[in-house]
This record gives C-alpha cells, sequence and structure tokens, in this order.
C-alpha cells in the first residue's frame, strides 16, 4: 500500500482498488491511503461478504464492485451448467460445481427459476437486478462472451423488484443452506484464505518485545499479542 500511495503522490495513476480483502485489510489498507473500490465475489449463492465485508466499505465510503454476479454461470442455467462446459473449464474442479452439490443447490435455481417466470424475465435478468437493488455503492460488472447474453445483461436494468420480492430473494439462499466451497484453494484465492498479515511498527523499542523460538519458528511478543516471525520480517 505503501508504494501505491507513492504512485499515486507521483500521479501515475488515480485510485486504489482491492480484490477479495477481507474487512481487517480493508481498514489497514484504507489508513494508508483511501481505497476507492472492493471487488468482492456476490451473487445469490455467494454472500458471506454481507457479514463484514459490505458493512466495512459503506463505513469507509468505498464503492462495492461484484464479480461472479451469476455464480459462474449457475443462475443462467442451473444444474445443467455443467453439460455445458469444456473439459479444461477449471469450474469443473470446484466443489460447488460438483455434482451432488449441484442437485443439493438445484432448489436455489428452481425458486429464480419460478419468480423470473411471474416477472417476465430470464433467471440470469433476475439474479443480475437482485444485485442492482442492493445500493447506490454497488457497481455490479456483469462478463459476457456472447452478443446474445451481453442483450440480456442489459436488459435486467429494467427489471424492477418490490420490497417484498427482494426479502423472498434474499430468503433463497443462507451460506449454510449452500452446498460446496465457491473456490478451490489453489486456484482461486478467496478473502478468507489470502487476508493479509499485520504489520507491526518499526520503532519496536516502545512496544516492550521480546521473542522466542519454538519447532523452528520464531515469534514475537508484544502488548499486542503473540505473532510469528516470517521469512526475517521484523529481525
Amino acid at each position: 500500500m505503501g508504494e501505491l500511495k507513492k504512485l499515486i503522490e507521483e500521479g501515475k495513476i488515480k485510485y486504489i482498488g482491492l480484490s477479495e480483502a477481507s474487512a481487517s485489510t480493508i481498514r489497514r489498507a484504507h489508513a494508508v491511503h483511501p481505497i476507492t473500490a472492493v471487488q468482492p465475489e456476490w451473487s445469490l449463492w455467494s454472500r458471506d461478504i454481507e457479514e463484514d465485508i459490505i458493512s466495512t466499505c459503506r463505513e469507509l465510503g468505498i464503492g462495492i464492485v461484484p464479480y461472479c454476479l451469476l455464480g459462474r454461470g449457475f443462475f443462467s442455467l442451473g444444474p445443467k451448467i455443467v453439460d455445458n462446459l469444456a473439459d479444461n473449464d477449471f469450474r469443473k474442479s470446484l466443489p460447488r460445481f460438483q455434482l451432488e452439490n449441484l442437485e443439493q443447490n438445484k432448489h436455489m435455481f428452481d425458486k429464480v427459476h419460478e419468480m423470473a417466470v411471474n416477472k417476465g424475465c430470464t433467471p440470469s435478468q433476475l439474479a443480475l437486478a437482485w444485485l442492482y437493488h442492493q445500493g447506490n455503492d454497488v457497481c455490479p460488472i456483469p462478463g459476457t462472451t456472447k452478443i446474445e447474453n451481453l442483450n440480456q445483461n442489459i436488459g435486467s436494468l429494467e427489471v424492477k423488484l418490490t420490497t417484498s420480492e427482494l426479502v423472498e430473494m434474499d430468503s433463497i439462499d443462507s451460506e449454510d443452506a449452500v452446498k460446496g466451497d465457491r473456490s478451490l484453494l489453489g486456484i482461486l484465492a478467496t478473502w478468507k484464505a489470502s487476508d493479509t498479515p499485520v504489520l507491526l511498527l518499526k520503532k519496536m523499542n516502545y512496544m516492550h518485545l521480546f521473542r522466542f523460538h519454538s519447532a523452528d519458528v520464531n515469534y514475537l511478543v508484544c502488548d499486542h499479542g503473540v505473532f510469528p516471525l516470517l521469512c526475517g520480517l521484523f529481525f
């Protein structure tokens, strides 16, 4: 963050954004220089960020730019999405796209499909519209490789949801109801697996520090707790 701040001061970049950052990372980065936007995965079946990250962004005045708005295609075709995936499509390795989990999650697509029929739109348009109704600080970024899907994405802007419809859609999913993780460690890093380490003050003589060694790991002990020393970061 310090180097990015320098680039802004030098006029080489204008804004700083974060992707898949935890609430604590967002706060610490924002303390160095204001963060303009945070990019999290957010959809009807990926809502864990609502616990802390969304409120943190709003508290700090940071824009929210969600990606994977359709659950990597799940809310366009439901479990049938796997029939259209190439053999080398990385989604085939994701826990949430395993057949047993897709079948367990089918009820979510069925509910969205039912509501979409009643609204006169497609399931994907309804899923996008739900995100567009999450607030003026939310700027979803749907992606597509087909003109047909692009036109559908644009059409989702015309889908208006009532308060009762939003409540109904909110009830479709909860974190416990979704089967399978959205990512696979080692393929896609998420905010849960890529949190940044706490940077301690350099002026350690004011912090009452000492260190000890255990099982080939050095530890720093101070008034704020015990921290492992990684790669000679502190001494």
